[in-house]
């Protein structure tokens, strides 16, 4: 049925006598952004250590005044 077995279905059943059929969508969004933001995150580290990189290849530089 729908390529679910029956232990997918008994996870579905447990998550929703858990939480309720009006909580499902607000976990859904929040699992997604969630993720979203991990990978964001994952992706940011990247970005920093090369401004890190450019910041030091160009030295220190005076405050502004």
């Amino acid at each position: 049925m729908f390529g679910l077995s029956l232990g997918h279905l008994l996870i579905v059943a447990v998550v929703v006598l858990l939480f309720g059929h009006r909580r499902l969508p607000e976990l859904g969004a929040a699992l997604g952004k969630g993720i979203g933001a991990f990978k964001k995150g994952l992706e940011g580290k990247d970005i920093e250590d090369s401004e890190n990189a450019k910041r030091l290849d160009n030295g220190p530089q005076a405050p502004k005044a």
